[in-house]
């Protein structure tokens, strides 16, 4: 179970993220929201061990992530940035079979592997295709499965960090990549997602995290972190908040 407890990062004299405190629980999508430059990136960086905490700390299963290897930590926790490059001509299979590395598996088992994690993304008909040759929603559905291919099939104690997933995805990709990040910690994961769109975050997400300017203003479920005064206060945008018909989940409408 990863953790962060009173967890603050600096940057010379300033301090972009503060008193922040949270548990990823198995089998939860913990949604991140707010403005640009509110923190996430700096939070999700903090959490995965490539940006040091000035104070606080991060645990994972109650031991500080530079206790764990290299190995060890991969195999338990797969990071997706909110930018990905490669500059080399793989094909798709290659690019998503990197996560398989931790795992030394063996050739059949790691192709079974891609395979089942480029479904899950959607991005099965990707296969066979050089990487450099897609578009960025197709590169952003193929990095999508070489994380989940790395935590393959995805199990309680493992967490996925995934920073803007759907940033250059269309709508229909939007929902079955986070239907796809739902699925895989249904079978166990915890999950923390970056997200700007309010309305999905309401529809895929147990609970909320809503920050500004490097500090929390509320954790909690969807239906108490998306409030009309909250969101004023947080972005800047009138807004009203209704239940969805169908799945009752809040609905956030701009005013």
């Amino acid at each position: 179970m990863l953790r962060a407890h009173n967890l603050h990062i600096r940057r010379g004299r300033k301090t972009v993220l503060a008193d922040v405190s949270l548990q990823l629980k198995p089998g939860e999508v913990l949604g991140v929201l707010g403005p640009n430059g509110a923190g996430k990136s700096t939070l999700l960086g903090a959490l995965c061990g490539e940006l040091a905490a000035s104070d606080g700390e991060v645990l994972l299963d109650d031991r500080t992530l530079k206790d764990w290897s290299g190995q060890q930590r991969a195999q338990r926790m797969a990071v997706l940035p909110q930018v990905s490059t490669l500059d080399f001509a793989f094909s798709v299979e290659e690019v998503v079979g990197m996560g398989r590395l931790p795992w030394q598996s063996g050739r059949v088992r790691d192709d079974e592997v891609v395979a089942e994690a480029l479904l899950a993304a959607d991005a099965g008909h990707l296969g066979g295709r050089s990487y450099l040759a897609l578009s960025g929603g197709e590169r952003q559905r193929v990095h999508l499965a070489r994380v989940l291919a790395q935590l393959w099939p995805g199990q309680a104690g493992q967490t996925l960090l995934l920073d803007e997933p759907t940033s250059m995805l269309d709508p229909l990709h939007q929902h079955t990549t986070l239907q796809a990040v739902r699925e895989f910690a249904d079978r166990g994961a915890a999950v923390l997602v970056i997200l700007h769109d309010l309305n999905l975050a309401a529809r895929y997400c147990d609970r909320l995290l809503l920050l500004e300017g490097g500090r929390p203003v509320a954790l909690d479920t969807p239906q108490q972190v998306l409030r009309p005064d909250s969101l004023k206060a947080v972005f800047g945008l009138e807004v009203l908040v209704q239940q969805h018909p169908e799945r009752g989940h809040p609905l956030i409408i701009a005013r």
